[in-house]
């Protein structure tokens, strides 16, 4: 299942960016909860932190969706594209 929205994210390079830029900005937000913990931070600086990281990675799963989607149905003849049922279950586990 993985592979399939990982071949979609390949035929739009711009959304491919998109992902990967979102996914190093969480990258590094998480690097820095990691830090905010290690360092004592107050809980109110690590929970918002949390919630920056959890925005990204939700932002990022959603464009990985979104592109799999318009894939899905622009060559809905393609026994290997990801279905829209599978593609709703995959947005639904992201709400």
């Amino acid at each position: 299942m993985t592979e399939n929205l990982t071949t979609h994210a390949e035929y739009d390079p711009e959304a491919k960016r998109k992902i990967v830029n979102r996914l190093r900005r969480a990258h590094g937000q998480l690097a820095a909860v990691i830090a905010a913990v290690e360092g004592d931070t107050h809980c109110r600086d690590v929970v918002q932190q949390l919630s920056a990281v959890s925005k990204a990675v939700d932002r990022a799963g959603f464009l990985v969706i979104s592109t799999a989607l318009r894939e899905c149905l622009t060559d809905s003849g393609d026994e290997s594209k990801t279905n829209p049922e599978e593609l709703e279950k995959l947005f639904l586990s992201l709400a």
